[in-house]
């Protein structure tokens, strides 16, 4: 009497079962080859023509100019921290309105521009068209988006349009 008699199987079930255990490892072999040949062409060609010492070139070499592009950052930080600094200064809000001062004339030659910054500091500039061949031109200064001089209606629309544009910094 044989093992399989005595455990009450078919020695022919136990045989195919083996069958397919090894197809399943046979098939995993050959998957796991694939990857392995696949990583070994990587590590080949990365290694193409450098030995230890050459890579070991490349490597300082990168972090050499890692370290250039760090200080060089760091310069154009500083360089447009400076800029910004600057252009809270500058003229970057503004408005225009054309208008007939005098009702008698057509064309709309009369006008008021503001120029304001990013405090809302700058002044208004109008120009004002007459029937008698004449222009008469006026600035007033503006403090935090205030004017101490009074305002005719077309300035104070004109300086209501400019604080409430944004700037470009924001």
């Amino acid at each position: 009497m044989n093992l399989f008699e005595s455990l009450g199987l078919d020695g022919s079930w136990f045989i195919i079962g083996m069958i397919v255990v090894l197809l399943l490892l046979i098939i995993m072999y050959l998957v796991l080859y694939k990857k392995y040949s696949r990583m070994q062409e990587k590590y080949n060609r990365f290694m193409k023509g450098a030995d230890g010492e050459s890579l070991e070139e490349v490597i300082l070499k990168r972090f050499d100019e890692m370290d250039q592009l760090k200080l060089e950052h760091l310069e154009l930080k500083e360089t447009v921290g400076k800029l910004t600094e600057g252009l809270a200064g500058a003229y970057q809000k503004t408005a225009i309105i054309k208008y007939d001062a005098f009702k008698e004339m057509g064309g709309k030659l009369s006008f008021s521009v503001a120029l304001l910054n990013q405090q809302n500091d700058g002044f208004i500039l109008t120009s004002m068209h007459s029937s008698a061949g004449g222009c008469y031109t006026y600035i007033k200064e503006v403090i935090k988006g205030e004017s101490y001089i009074l305002l005719s209606e077309e300035e104070s629309q004109v300086l209501k349009e400019a604080i409430n544009k944004n700037n470009f910094m924001e």
